[in-house]
């Protein structure tokens, strides 16, 4: 991702999160979502330069952003480990099923395998079933660690899942 990928990675978060949050979390909440505030948090977070977190783009044929994933870390409270964390993946609604999804959660789990990281872990909201099915297709499981999430005084729990990874070719070009 480079700055000029801001405002469609932040379309394509703003509208992943309005589509599928709908009803797991406060209304009012998803319609005050800015796609402008978003795209500057996304410019400043790259000026920052963290050289651990990996944020891949996905696009169409004809160039637009699709779709969005970020990995890096595993944060443990404050404290970062040796496995790797799937911070965010979104695919714009108009291209969900249409494998993007797929594609940038196999680029993340090939580039965090080749950087030698022996678990791929990410959150994710509890009554999300549509994304877990995602992630269980996808040879992740939930460990059974539940984190608290609150959004506008609603409680919106999350999971936690965890897939172990192996060893892998290095990563082929796919985002950018």
């Amino acid at each position: 991702m480079t700055p000029a990928d801001c405002d469609g990675v932040a379309e394509v978060r703003v509208s992943g999160w309005r589509s599928a949050y709908r009803g797991l979390m406060p209304q009012s909440y998803l319609d005050g979502l800015s796609v402008e505030a978003d795209a500057e948090r996304r410019r400043e977070y790259l000026a920052q330069g963290d050289p651990g977190v990996v944020n891949l783009v996905a696009e169409d044929t004809g160039g637009e952003i699709v779709g969005w994933a970020c990995h890096g870390p595993y944060r443990e409270g404050e404290v970062l480990t040796g496995d790797a964390e799937l911070y965010a993946i979104y695919v714009h609604p108009d291209q969900v099923g249409r494998g993007v999804g797929r594609a940038l959660l196999t680029e993340s789990v090939a580039r965090c395998s080749a950087a030698g990281h022996g678990r791929l872990l990410l959150w994710v909201l509890k009554e999300n079933d549509r994304a877990r099915r995602f992630y269980e297709r996808a040879g992740f499981r939930a460990d059974g660690a539940e984190e608290p999430f609150e959004v506008d005084g609603v409680a919106v729990p999350e999971v936690r899942y965890t897939r172990v990874l192996a060893d892998v070719a290095a990563p082929r070009p796919l985002a950018r």
